[in-house]
Formats: structure tokens, C-alpha cells, sequence
């Protein structure tokens, strides 16, 4: 066992330091207020109504989807789910369906068996303790198996309307390569981008993020000569200082109609 260290063998000054080492990082966004503002109207202008690409009926659907999206991709998700859609959309259908039935709709999602767990725990919550509708708080949301910070946001923002700002890997990435909002968790990127996106531009400012990260500014290799905000961004990056024409972007194909 290691003898711990008296009291009097650390100085006050060897406290002070260690105490500032302690102290959390602040980051700083690489944007003025007007910046920001002109990077969100040009997301705006290119995609005036941005949507989700996951397909769902209904609030339940939805809560469905995106915990199993996951470790998951969009496209691989809606493959998955609209067969399971057709016959169980309502927590009662999903509950009478079973684990080892919900299993056979997605076992080509990765976590599949404990995704389907939570789907039917999720399910008879909702039926117990929330007479079969999907609350609308992040509290209580987040009580419902196999749902986090992030798919509560989602649900919150696209069944409800409510303004969030759900934080997965492209939000993150972007946030952090762009300087735009760096953080070291998820948890502080949402901090950090509620205090710097532009209020009239917070309800879709969440897809706008994501489908700029999954379309241009990609994991891999970011596309800059895509980019419509070329000329503002900070990234270290960055290979192009032209922004690309703003125009507005041909409307989403989602689900089934992207691939047909």
C-alpha cells in the first residue's frame, strides 16, 4: 500500500497549481456574433427546410429510430425499420410483437439484441407510465431505455417542435474541426453552441450541422470546394478559401425515395 503524503509536504503553492491544473478548459469559439449569424443565413438559404433522415410515422416511431440509429447509419436504420413500422407502430404492437420479434426486424443493425431489448422496455414504459405518448421533457424522455441526452433532443426538436440541439458525431466533428463550438464531450458542445448559434437559426440548426458534416465537410476528407462557407471558416483544415455558389439545395430525398 502506497504511504499517503502528510499534510505538510505540499506546499500552499504545489496546492494553487494543482488546483488551476484542475480547473476545466474553457474553449473559445474562432467566430464573432456576425459570423455566426452569416454562416447560419447561408445554411438557410441552401436548405431553407432541413429534415431528418430517418424515417418515422410518429412520435413512437421516432423515439424508435433513433436509439436504434446508434452505432448505426441512417440509411441502414430505415431499411431495418420499415418493415417493423408497418406492423408495430405503437408501443402496444411493439410489446405484443416481443424481443425475439423486434430481433428479427433488425439484426442487421450492430447492438441489434440489446437494441431490441431496450425497444420492447421502452415500450411497456410508455404504456405503464405514460399512458402510450411519448413525453415531451428531456427528463423524462431519457428515463426510457436505451434513450440518451442526444436522442432526447432529436425528439424533442422533430415531434415536438421544441428548439434543441442534439449533438452526434458529425455535430461534433464539425464543432471542434470548425472551431465553431469546441468542446471536449458532447455534453459541452451543446453547452458551447446554445451560447453561440443565433437564436432565430437554433431550431434547425441541428440538421443544418449534421448534413453539412455528412455531405461536405465529411470525416474522411472534407469537400471544401462544396462549401458554401469557405471563406469564414477557421478549420486547420481547410484546402479552399472560395465558398461555393449559394443556391439553394433540390429537396431531401428521405428513406425509401433516396433509393429509388
Amino acid at each position: 500500500m502506497a504511504t499517503p503524503k502528510s499534510k505538510s509536504s505540499i506546499s500552499p503553492s504545489q496546492k494553487s497549481n494543482g488546483a488551476a491544473a484542475r480547473k476545466p478548459k474553457r474553449y473559445k469559439s474562432a467566430y464573432s456574433k456576425a459570423e455566426l449569424e452569416e454562416i447560419f443565413r447561408r445554411f438557410s438559404v441552401q436548405r431553407p427546410e432541413p429534415k431528418g433522415e430517418l424515417e418515422h410515422v410518429n412520435p413512437f416511431t421516432l423515439v424508435v429510430a433513433v436509439a436504434l440509429s446508434a452505432q448505426a447509419t441512417d440509411a441502414g436504420v430505415n431499411k431495418a425499420t420499415r418493415g417493423l413500422f408497418k406492423v408495430a407502430d405503437t408501443p402496444e404492437k411493439m410489446l405484443a410483437l416481443g424481443e425475439e420479434g423486434v430481433t428479427q426486424y433488425i439484426k442487421t443493425i450492430g447492438l441489434y439484441r440489446n437494441k431490441a431489448k431496450n425497444v420492447i422496455a421502452l415500450s411497456r414504459m410508455l404504456i405503464d407510465e405514460f399512458g402510450s405518448e411519448v413525453p415531451k421533457t428531456r427528463e423524462e424522455l431519457m428515463r426510457l431505455p436505451g434513450v440518451g441526452r442526444k436522442t432526447a433532443n432529436v425528439v424533442m426538436s422533430m415531434a415536438f417542435g421544441i428548439p434543441t440541439l442534439a449533438v452526434d458525431t458529425h455535430v461534433f466533428r464539425i464543432a471542434n474541426r470548425l472551431l465553431m463550438a469546441p468542446g471536449r464531450t458532447p455534453d459541452e458542445v451543446e453547452e458551447h453552441f446554445l451560447k453561440v448559434i443565433p437564436h432565430q437559426y437554433l431550431y434547425h440548426a441541428h440538421h443544418w450541422l449534421i448534413l453539412h458534416g455528412r455531405y461536405t465537410c465529411k470525416a474522411r476528407k472534407p469537400e471544401c470546394e462544396r462549401c458554401v462557407i469557405a471563406d469564414l471558416c477557421r478549420s486547420p483544415e481547410k484546402t479552399c478559401d472560395v465558398p461555393a455558389p449559394l443556391v439553394e439545395l433540390p429537396p431531401q430525398l428521405i428513406g425509401a425515395e433516396a433509393v429509388e
